[in-house]
C-alpha cells in the first residue's frame, strides 16, 4: 500500500519505518526541511533501539522515503496518517498542527483516501476533521479513522511488531477492510484487532494512559507509607502483581512519571471530561499526586544531605525520564536538579544518551562516563534505570570517605549495601 506519514517525529518515523518494513511504500513527511535532509542522509533524529537498522534497510529497498512536500505526498498516497504533535495548551490538547495538516489534505484529495489520526487526540477530533474535509468536491473521497498508537519509548519497534492490540475506530466497512489488510501481517502473528467507533478509539488511548499513570502514582504513594512503616515496597508490589486482576507492570516505585504521554494525556483527558461536564476525580488526584512527588523527593534528598547542600558534589546517573530513550520531557530530573543547584549543590551528571541542552547552567556539568561523574561525590543519585547502572562498585567510583547513594529505582539490595558498608537510601524500603 502507498502510505504517507505526516509528521516525522517519534510516532511518525517509527510507525512509517515499521510499515515500510512490512512491505508498504511509505513517505515520511515533515515541514522541517533540515530534519528531512538529515533523514535522507541517514541521520536518525531520535534515540530508539533498532530504528536505524530498519530505516537503512527500507531506504535501500526503496520502500521508505522522506519529503517536505506535503501536497505531493498526499496526492501519491492511499492512506494518510496524521502524526503531528498535540502539545498541552491551557491544560488542553492543542490541535492546531492537526488541523493545519487536515487543511492540506482537503486541498489534495484527488481520489478516495483514508485519513488516519495516529496522534493522540481528544474525543470528537475525528468528527471535526470530517467536517473540515466535507465539501461537494470531496464527497465520497475519504474516510476518517482513529488508530491510536501504543508505542513505549525504548521498546517502540517491538511494540509495533508485536502489539497487544490494534484499535481501529471507524464505522466505514470499506475503511475497516483496508485497515485490516494493512495490519494483516501483525494480525496473523496473533495481535488482537479491535474495530470500534471513532470516538471510542480516541478515548481508549487517553483512558489507557491515565490508568497506567494511576498505577505508577498509586505504588509511589504506597512507597511513602512503606518508608514510614518499615515495609519493603517491592514485597508489596510483587504481592499485588501476582493478582491477575492487577498485574505486575507499572507497579515499580520510583520518581514521578514523565515523558511525552502520561503528563500531557492525563491533563487533556480531564479537560475533555470538563467539556462534557464530567469530573474525573481520580485522574485529577493522580495529576496532583504526581506534581507533589517532585517536592517529596526534594525533601528526601535534603534530609539525606542533613539539610546541607553547600558546595556538596552530587552526581546524577541518568537524567531522562526512563531508560531506553533520550527523551527529557517532564523528567523529574528537570525539577530535582535545579532545586539542588538553588540550594548550593554542585551537579555532575552522566547519561548514556549524551549531554542535555536543558542543563546549560555552569553548575550542572555533563561527564562523558560514570567514573568521571562519580569521582569524589558526596551523593550519587541513580535517577534512571539504565542497565549499566545495575552493577557498580560505588567505593571505587566515589573514593570519598562518607559518600551516600540514593537509589531512586531500587536497583540494589539494602542488605548488600549494608554489608558493603555503603550509606544507602532507596524508595519505599
Amino acid at each position: 500500500m502507498k502510505i504517507c506519514m505526516i509528521g516525522s517525529g517519534y510516532v511518525g518515523l517509527v510507525s512509517g519505518a515499521c510499515f515500510s518494513d512490512l512491505g508498504n511504500n511509505v513517505i515520511c513527511v515533515d515541514i522541517n526541511k533540515d530534519k528531512i535532509n538529515k533523514l535522507n542522509n541517514g541521520a536518525i533524529p531520535i534515540y530508539e533501539p533498532g530504528l536505524e537498522e530498519i530505516v537503512k534497510r527500507s531506504i535501500k529497498q526503496k520502500r521508505l522515503s522522506f519529503s517536505s512536500d506535503i501536497s505531493n505526498s498526499i496526492v501519491k498516497s492511499d492512506i494518510i496518517f496524521i502524526c503531528v504533535g498535540t502539545p498541552t495548551k491551557n491544560n488542553k490538547a492543542d490541535l492546531k498542527y492537526v488541523f493545519q495538516v487536515v487543511n492540506k489534505i482537503k486541498n489534495n484529495l484527488n481520489k478516495y483516501k483514508i485519513i488516519v489520526t495516529k496522534s493522540t487526540v481528544p474525543v470528537t477530533t475525528g468528527d471535526k476533521i470530517e467536517q473540515i474535509l466535507k465539501t461537494k468536491k470531496n464527497k465520497n473521497k475519504f474516510d476518517v479513522v482513529s488508530n491510536p498508537e501504543f508505542l513505549r519509548e525504548g521498546e517502540a519497534i517491538r511494540d509495533f511488531q508485536f502489539p497487544d492490540r490494534i484499535v481501529i475506530g471507524t464505522d466505514s466497512k470499506k475503511a475497516n477492510k483496508i485497515m485490516k489488510k494493512l495490519y494483516s501481517p501483525l494480525i496473523k502473528k496473533g495481535s488482537n484487532y479491535l474495530n470500534t467507533s471513532r470516538r471510542s478509539a480516541e478515548l481508549i488511548k487517553y483512558a489507557s494512559n491515565a490508568f497506567l499513570a494511576t498505577k505508577i502514582t498509586f505504588i509511589n504513594e504506597i512507597a511513602n507509607l512503606c518508608e514510614r512503616s518499615n515495609i519493603d515496597v517491592q514485597d508489596v508490589s510483587k504481592g499485588m502483581g501476582l493478582d491477575e486482576r492487577i498485574g505486575s507492570r507499572f507497579l515499580r516505585a520510583g520518581p514521578a512519571y514523565g515523558g511525552s504521554c502520561f503528563p500531557k494525556d492525563t491533563r487533556a483527558l480531564v479537560a475533555t471530561a470538563s467539556d462534557f461536564k464530567t469530573n474525573l476525580t481520580i485522574v485529577n488526584s493522580v495529576i496532583n499526586s504526581n506534581k507533589n512527588r517532585y517536592k517529596l523527593l526534594n525533601l528526601r534528598i535534603k534530609k539525606i544531605m542533613n539539610n546541607n547542600f553547600n558546595n556538596k558534589k552530587i552526581t546524577f546517573l541518568g537524567v531522562t525520564f526512563k531508560a531506553g530513550t533520550d527523551d527529557m520531557r517532564e523528567s523529574s530530573a528537570l525539577d530535582i536538579i535545579p532545586y539542588i543547584v538553588k540550594e548550593g549543590g554542585i551537579i555532575n551528571y552522566y547519561d548514556p544518551t549524551g549531554p542535555k541542552p536543558e542543563f546549560k547552567n555552569t553548575k550542572i556539568n555533563y561527564c562523558p562516563d560514570i567514573k568521571t561523574a562519580c569521582k569524589n561525590s558526596d551523593l550519587i543519585i541513580i535517577h534512571t534505570e539504565w542497565n549499566e547502572f545495575k552493577q557498580l562498585n560505588f567505593k571505587k567510583l566515589s573514593k570519598k570517605g562518607k559518600f551516600k547513594v540514593f537509589d531512586m529505582r531500587n536497583l540494589y539490595s539494602p542488605a548488600e549495601m549494608r554489608k558493603d558498608k555503603i550509606n544507602y537510601f532507596s524508595i519505599g524500603r
